[in-house]
């Protein structure tokens, strides 16, 4: 069943409604980062950074892991750069004993994986490059297996989005190869997802396949080490997401389908932005399939989920969506256009 839209948030002028984020984000952020982004000063030669302080400026980042879930790239990466601006801060004007000074720098580079990742999300792809970059650098010098996997994960995605599939695959593989000395099926399973996007957008669906089937089998081992926690988005609901994409560039709408909406199904509802992400996915599918007015539904009823959501993939997504239903013939498609038209004019009129 369709869920139906709501109304009175549709209505809702943009400009109140990036007000109301704006003000939800402070709120939370004042509410999970007390210390590493609103009060920690350096103590310089004053006092030295101890594990408290380490603790606290690992849980700032956790929270905004939490908050881009929720929220999406665009409106969390200001406070991720702040974040990352003032843990260097600390290192550059601080005392610490060598076991923290490598905790401290390996928490800058985790913060700058993440900025990239926000600025990714955002679809300001050449910003993500450069805090990718100066997250290698931080890696190589740690000679940090974890970092290097997470940059290389990140960097495979964006090839793929960039229509680079080869440099996705090597990539994907070269955080493989890596992952092997870790020991974690979970991340193992991640990593093959991210090798079968590449080859399914190289039209290797046979190996495609073989390698989503693979991530599949991984995901669910109970042995090994644990997953890092970066990996926590990973599950059958990313794996059900990967297989609808598949079947995608392979043309088969209609089996993408189905996967779509398992994955709808699957993803939890604190990931506020892949949801939006996998309905409008969805939607693509349904009208590709020829599932005209099932697919005019499930856009106009990702507006719900825009509401709180500032994610430029998602609204790139939108614009594809709209662009399939202007050049289909029925009344729900016009319907539909008409309505996504003038949430997209007013939310850039705000």
């Amino acid at each position: 069943m369709v869920d139906e839209p709501f109304p009175a948030q549709r209505g809702t002028p943009a400009v109140d409604r990036r007000a109301f984020l704006a003000d939800s984000l402070g709120a939370a952020t004042a509410v999970r980062l007390p210390a590493s982004a609103q009060s920690l000063t350096p103590p310089g030669k004053s006092g030295a950074i101890g594990t408290a302080h380490l603790l606290e400026l690992r849980e700032g980042l956790r929270s905004l892991f939490q908050l881009d879930d929720a929220y999406g790239g665009d409106e969390v990466r200001a406070l991720a750069v702040r974040h990352l601006r003032r843990v260097r801060r600390i290192i550059n004007t601080s005392e610490y004993p060598d076991a923290i000074s490598r905790q401290l720098q390996l928490l800058v580079g985790e913060s700058a994986v993440h900025c990239g990742w926000l600025a990714y999300d955002a679809d300001d792809q050449d910003t993500a490059r450069r805090y990718w970059g100066e997250a290698l650098t931080t890696a190589t010098m740690l000679r940090d297996l974890n970092l290097e996997i997470m940059i290389f994960c990140a960097m495979s995605l964006q090839a793929c989005h960039e229509d680079r599939p080869r440099d996705g695959l090597d990539l994907a593989r070269a955080a493989q190869t890596r992952a092997a000395r870790l020991g974690s099926p979970v991340l193992r399973s991640l990593i093959a997802a991210r090798e079968a996007r590449a080859l399914s957008l190289l039209g290797e669906g046979k190996s495609a396949t073989q390698r989503l089937s693979e991530a599949m089998r991984l995901v669910d081992r109970a042995d090994g080490r644990p997953p890092p926690e970066w990996t926590a988005f990973h599950g059958h609901a990313e794996l059900d997401f990967t297989q609808g994409l598949l079947y995608t560039e392979l043309g088969h709408h209609h089996s993408a389908v189905q996967f779509l909406r398992a994955a709808l199904a699957h993803q939890d509802r604190t990931y506020g932005r892949n949801r939006a992400l996998y309905r409008l996915t969805l939607a693509r599918s349904l009208v590709k399939a020829g599932e005209i007015d099932e697919g005019a539904a499930h856009a106009v009823g990702s507006l719900e989920h825009l509401e709180e959501v500032e994610s430029g993939r998602v609204t790139k997504r939108l614009g594809e969506v709209t662009d399939l239903l202007r050049h289909r013939d029925a009344k729900t498609a016009r319907r539909a256009v008409d309505e996504l038209t003038e949430y997209t004019r007013t939310r850039g009129a705000a």
